[in-house]
C-alpha cells in the first residue's frame, strides 16, 4: 500500500460521484439490507477500483455504494475482506483507508459472531465495548507505517464512548434489547472447538467472529470514532455444541438486522 495507490482509488470513486461522505459503514455477514434504505445510490464494484482487494465470499457482494440515509451522506462497504480468505491486514484495512480518504469523520461496523455470553441469545444484538485481538498480526505492523499516522496507536477506548452511549440510548427509547460485550476476533473460517470456546470464555471473551478487529485498529490509528454492533447467530455453549449450519446464520442475521438498521438510521440522524 502506498499513498499513491490511495489517492488513485480516492480519484476514482470521486469521479464515480463520491462526494464527501460523513458516514462509513462496514456490513458484515447476513448484513446487507442497510443498502435498502440508501437514497440515489451510486455504486463501484471492487473488482473496478483501482487497488481494492476483491471479495471471495459467496454471501459478500463485494461493492462501495454511496448515497444518503437519514439525510447525511454515507459510503457502506457491502461486503468485507478476512484473513481466512488469504488476504493480509494492510488488504483487509485498505477500504477503511480509502473511506477515510473520501471524507469520512465517523465509521459504524457490523458484524455476525456466536455468543460466548451464555446469558446471550441467538438473535440478540451486542454492542462491542472492547475487543481482544487473537487473530495473530496487526494492520499496522509494516513498514512505513508511521507515514500514514502514529506508529504506537493508543487503544485504550477503541470503541468511541458517545456513540456507544447514544445507540444505547437509542435502543432504549425503542424498546430494543442490546447487550453490551467483548468481541474476540480469531482467524477461522472453522468454527470453534469446545476446548476453545472455554478458552474465550476465560480470557473475558462475550462473543466471537472472524473480523472487524483490523479495521477497528486502523480506524483508531486514523483517529476515527467507531460504533460497532454484533448481531449474535449461534449459542456457543461447550457442554450442550450443536453443529453450526452457516445457512441458518445467515437467516437469523437477516432476522435481526431490521433492529440494526433502524438503530444505525437513528444514530445517523443524531450525530
Amino acid at each position: 500500500m502506498t499513498q499513491t495507490q490511495l489517492d488513485e482509488s480516492v480519484d476514482y470513486l470521486n469521479k464515480r460521484g463520491f462526494d464527501a461522505p460523513e458516514i462509513g459503514i462496514v456490513l458484515g455477514t447476513g448484513l446487507g439490507q442497510l443498502v435498502d434504505n440508501i437514497e440515489n445510490p451510486v455504486e463501484a464494484h471492487y473488482n473496478h477500483i483501482p487497488h481494492f482487494p476483491l471479495a471471495t465470499v459467496e454471501f459478500h457482494s463485494g461493492k462501495l455504494i454511496y448515497g444518503t440515509i437519514s439525510g447525511k451522506k454515507v459510503v457502506v462497504m457491502q461486503g468485507r475482506f478476512h484473513l481466512y480468505e488469504g488476504y493480509d491486514f494492510v488488504d483487509i484495512t485498505y477500504p477503511i483507508r480509502v473511506m477515510h480518504l473520501l471524507g469520512i469523520k465517523k465509521l459504524f461496523v457490523s458484524n455476525a459472531a456466536g455468543a460466548i455470553n451464555l446469558n446471550f441469545k441467538k438473535g440478540d444484538m451486542m454492542l462491542i465495548e472492547d475487543h481482544i485481538n487473537l487473530q495473530g498480526g496487526s494492520p499496522l505492523a509494516f513498514k512505513g507505517v508511521s507515514e500514514f499516522g502514529d506508529r504506537f496507536v493508543d487503544m485504550s477506548e477503541p470503541y468511541d464512548a458517545d456513540m456507544r452511549k447514544k445507540i444505547e440510548h437509542i435502543a432504549q427509547k425503542n424498546g430494543i434489547s442490546l447487550q453490551k460485550g467483548v468481541y474476540a476476533s480469531v482467524v477461522g473460517p472453522q468454527l470453534e472447538t469446545k476446548a476453545e470456546y472455554r478458552m474465550l470464555k476465560i480470557l473475558g471473551a462475550d462473543a466471537v467472529g472472524m473480523s472487524t478487529v483490523p479495521e477497528v485498529i486502523v480506524a483508531n490509528h486514523l483517529r476515527l470514532p467507531i460504533v460497532a454492533v454484533s448481531v449474535l447467530t449461534d449459542e456457543c455453549d461447550p457442554d450442550n455444541l450443536q453443529p453450526v449450519d452457516i445457512q441458518e446464520i445467515i437467516a437469523i442475521a437477516n432476522k435481526t438486522e431490521p433492529k440494526m438498521i433502524q438503530l444505525f438510521k437513528e444514530l445517523i440522524l443524531e450525530i
